[in-house]
């Protein structure tokens, strides 16, 4: 079995504005191992944003390769791409993206309604909540949790279907430090349990407590801290 679930050669990704070329990634090459947990840092116009985009099957590169748990997916159509994003990858946003008249349950639902999951979507739901810590939780709506409540049941709808990647984009951007602080433990706590994670982050003392730093600078590598 390969133990490298995302493998990434010489990517590169052009924006034309008008005139001009911006080159937001210039020729980006990595592996990261499964069950790897892995922070991406950088400052402002890095490239570390659309390296998320690229890495969440949100859009394509200009050029170079991305396979995806063994699956190439560089040159996949919008479709295709929407599939994958679907199976291999859960997303946890800064900003939470939860229905505000849904429960917690039919946030949770969400991603295996696009995939076909049918009587076992329930159950499968309920035991993602119960895995972050939120068996309480249940019913109640976005406007009745806690902003790190709301987060778990991001993280809950992000695993419901067994992704090959946790991104996480500025996890705790909107959280008080103790609520933060409980999220990044919860992330740490499903990394041990197997599960690849990869940070996109800002703070210097979340990406520290991560195995590897990927560092990018004008859309190029800085350096990795092993």
């Amino acid at each position: 079995m390969n133990d490298i679930v995302i493998q990434v050669k010489n990517l590169t990704k052009i924006y034309t504005m008008g005139m001009v070329e911006v080159h937001a990634l210039d020729g980006v090459t990595f592996d990261i191992q499964r069950g790897e947990m892995v922070a991406i840092m950088g400052p402002s116009g890095s490239g570390k944003s659309t390296l998320m985009n690229l890495l969440g099957c949100l859009d394509r590169p200009t050029g170079g390769t991305y396979s995806l748990d063994g699956e190439e997916v560089s040159k996949l159509s919008d479709d295709q791409l929407a599939e994958i994003r679907n199976r291999k990858v859960g997303f946890v946003f800064q900003s939470f993206n939860l229905l505000p008249r849904q429960t917690s349950l039919a946030n949770v639902e969400l991603p295996m309604r696009y995939s076909g999951v049918g009587k076992e979507r329930a159950a499968r739901a309920k035991a993602a909540l119960v895995s972050v810590g939120l068996a309480d939780r249940i019913n109640h709506r976005p406007a009745e949790l806690s902003g790190g409540q709301q987060q778990r049941v991001a993280i809950a709808r992000a695993l419901v279907n067994n992704p090959a990647i946790l991104m996480a984009d500025e996890p705790t951007g909107n959280l008080d430090s103790k609520s933060g602080k409980e999220i990044i433990q919860l992330l740490l706590e499903l990394n041990k349990k197997g599960t690849t994670v990869i940070i996109v982050t800002h703070d210097p003392t979340i990406a520290e407590q991560t195995r590897r730093i990927i560092r990018l600078r004008d859309g190029l590598i800085e350096g990795a801290a092993a």
